[in-house]
């Protein structure tokens, strides 16, 4: 299945597939501020950042198993005020994330009629910190390729309650218990998804007769119908299309009836062409170097997301232990030095493209540590994951194996997870400070 790309890749690590396991589970399925729907619609936000087609076909799907409202999936547009005002802070988590500050946060939280709490805004961050970084992950492994040409993947092999990615891990290490939960939501599903497909059947018969009318009313109007094929391009619709039910509309169902992926991610992100710039080159009076030594995940951020959203903090520390823990011996070997010290290595290269320094860590042992080409395939994966390809994973690092190239990506998605938060949840401190 399409699906198991993701879990495929991390049970060459199954420990810490079990860990990721349950911290997904518990942020997108278990109890917490935020609703289940909207979950998964700020997850298609934090993808569509990236142009993840994998994941945004994923939580398109459980976004309308979780009881979302179809119309949000024409795009920003349609969705309510207070889900539209997280796109400022999803834009800059996921290319600049040294730019936030405490006046994004308070305007979140202002009071009025689409204030966020504070316990809604961490859940959040973490959602989209966390669909970052497995973007990241996906381009880094190759999962992305499974979507084909064009990116409208069929999204069939999606098992009805394959909903943390749980059912490919039997052998993996996966705990009983999340097994029996996603069991038991498997056969829960199996009616619904045919329910689902007849609303999508529905959904695409109305929009259809309504883009024939309207294609109809162009082509008279105007010949050809250029204007909406240059608002396709450009991401911009006229107001007019605005009004058109079928425009920004992602899911479909092919001739066969089954449900097809996204087709346009455009409607999903505002200011596209915002992206990563290297930190080094920022504006004198920007934000100024980020040091762990006077705000940390372990003193800092772990207690504050903790206090917010019961128990996050917890799985998300495990998981980061658990990357830290993973053999690595082959790898350093290669490079002669102790495993320890190479990963953390990667983990401070990382961070340090984000603007996170450490006072204790000598950074020419970058240099010595990782080759040119190793730098360039993080760097791409870490700070503009769509532009990876697989041709970038088989290069680097020929003489390693599948599972120490996995690793690298591993060390990715946690480090860049991290440094995520720990600029917001700064920025919260700041702002309850």
């Amino acid at each position: 299945g399409r699906l198991e790309a993701v879990t495929q890749q991390m049970g060459y690590h199954p420990q810490y597939l079990d860990s990721f396991l349950k911290m997904q589970h518990y942020l997108m399925h278990m109890d917490g501020p935020l609703p289940f729907d909207c979950r998964h619609y700020i997850a298609i936000m934090a993808a569509a950042r990236h142009q993840c087609r994998y994941l945004v076909n994923l939580h398109m799907l459980q976004f309308l198993r979780a009881g979302g409202d179809p119309q949000w999936l024409r795009g920003l547009d349609f969705i309510p005020p207070k889900l539209r005002n997280l796109n400022e802070i999803n834009k800059i988590l996921a290319h600049r994330p040294w730019l936030i500050t405490k006046e994004h946060i308070e305007k979140l939280l202002k009071i009025s009629e689409w204030s966020w709490s504070l316990a809604e805004l961490v859940h959040a961050v973490v959602l989209l910190a966390h669909c970052h970084a497995l973007a990241s992950f996906v381009f880094g492994c190759g999962c992305e390729q499974d979507e084909g040409p064009g990116g409208r993947g069929s999204l069939k092999s999606l098992s009805p309650g394959n909903q943390c990615f749980c059912e490919a891990t039997a052998g993996n290490g996966c705990s009983q218990e999340l097994l029996r939960i996603n069991r038991k939501r498997s056969l829960d599903s199996c009616m619904e998804l045919d329910s689902l497909r007849e609303r999508m059947q529905r959904i695409h018969i109305e929009t259809e007769g309504r883009e024939d009318a309207r294609l109809l009313q162009q082509d008279r109007e105007e010949g050809e119908g250029q204007e909406a094929e240059v608002g396709v391009q450009d991401g911009s619709l006229a107001a007019e299309h605005r009004s058109d039910p079928s425009v920004g509309l992602s899911p479909l169902t092919d001739t066969d009836g089954e449900i097809t992926g996204a087709t346009n991610l455009a409607c999903y992100m505002q200011d596209p062409d915002f992206g990563y710039q290297d930190f080094a080159r920022r504006d004198e009076d920007q934000t100024q170097v980020f040091r762990v030594q006077d705000y940390s995940w372990e003193d800092h951020g772990f207690s504050l997301v903790n206090r917010l959203y019961s128990d996050i903090g917890h799985l998300l520390d495990e998981k980061f232990r658990m990357v830290d823990g993973l053999q690595s011996s082959a790898m350093a070997k290669r490079q002669g030095c102790e495993p320890s010290v190479f990963k953390r290595g990667i983990w401070n290269y990382i961070h340090c493209m984000f603007g996170i320094r450490y006072d204790d860590y000598d950074y020419a042992e970058v240099n010595q540590l990782l080759e040119r080409m190793l730098k360039v395939y993080i760097k791409t994966v870490t700070c503009y994951p769509e532009k990876t390809n697989s041709e970038m994973f088989d290069r680097f690092w020929k003489q390693f194996k599948h599972s120490e190239k996995v690793h690298v990506n591993l060390l990715i998605l946690e480090a860049r997870m991290q440094a995520e938060l720990l600029y917001a949840l700064q920025a919260i401190t700041q702002y309850m400070i």
